[in-house]
């Protein structure tokens, strides 16, 4: 991916080097359980998270950023180019996009959904608008999940902003509205429908990005679906439990999200991903 020498984006927290204070206790659901629901979400976080206890944050005095800290500047990057895509889309459409605000932090902090944790992963929070990532799950996409490369993190950070556009649009309130009217199974299907269409979403900006800026190497769009095909959720309930459970897909399937994110990619047309026909 070519971004060295792109313009970063100013709308980024550095908490990175902040303790959350103290451990993030998580009543009533399993760590493995957690890890699975929480990778690349961009879901309510309220609910779940209502176990979640963590004290307000504090600067370390001590804390320097590494030496090489190229992945935060990647980040930067990428945040900035989703500015400039979707700030073209919405103002074709006679729109003002209101960009989110990305934050890096390290461990544990707070969010305006409530505790974050890095066992989590990054995720979306609708209440204050932002983007969460401890930038430790960069080295995991590559470590554990086998999708290296810098346009797979540059597809994690496009996911999330993608739930962002879905807010906007007014999309992600529709859903949760109908939260206490559907069984937990019905919700699940529409949470899925959620985080396909952010796939979709990720891919529409990347075919903007290219087309705007010429940032695609070779083997990055692969990389990207790598990493889309390691976090479906049938490969990571197989991993977390050994069986998979179909009713509590909360993301989508490996292949789901592989199509969606190249559909986006190879349309550019937001018209093709509609929620109604997300599947």
């Amino acid at each position: 991916m070519r971004w060295r020498g792109e313009r970063e984006s100013g709308n980024v927290e550095d908490r990175r080097g902040m303790s959350g204070g103290g451990k993030v206790a998580i009543g009533g659901i399993g760590a493995v359980i957690v890890v699975v629901i929480g990778l690349l979400t961009g879901k309510d976080f309220s609910g779940i998270l209502n176990g979640v206890q963590t004290t307000n944050t504090e600067q370390s005095s001590n804390y320097q950023p590494p030496a090489d800290d190229s992945t935060a500047d990647l980040i930067k990057v990428v945040l900035a180019s989703t500015e400039d895509v979707w700030g073209e889309i919405f103002q074709q459409n006679g729109e003002q996009y209101q960009p989110s605000t990305l934050v890096m932090f390290t461990d544990a902090t707070q969010s305006g959904c409530g505790g974050a944790s890095s066992a989590m992963g990054p995720f979306y929070c609708p209440a204050d608008q932002k983007v969460y990532i401890d930038l430790s799950f960069c080295n995991e996409l590559q470590d554990r999940f086998e999708a290296p490369g810098n346009f797979a993190v540059a597809y994690v950070v496009a996911h999330e902003v993608g739930h962002h556009i879905q807010d906007l649009l007014g999309i992600s309130e529709k859903i949760q509205r109908q939260r206490s009217q559907l069984s937990e199974a019905d919700y699940n299907k529409l949470s899925v429908k959620l985080e396909l269409q952010a796939d979709f979403l990720a891919g529409v900006w990347a075919y903007h990005a290219n087309r705007m800026r010429g940032i695609l190497e070779p083997g990055d769009l692969e990389a990207a679906l790598t990493a889309a095909n390691a976090i479906g959720d049938d490969k990571l309930q197989k991993e977390a439990q050994g069986y998979i459970v179909p009713d509590a897909f909360t993301h989508g399937t490996s292949q789901q999200r592989m199509y969606w994110f190249k559909k986006g990619f190879e349309t550019g047309d937001m018209n093709q991903g509609r929620f109604q026909d997300i599947h």
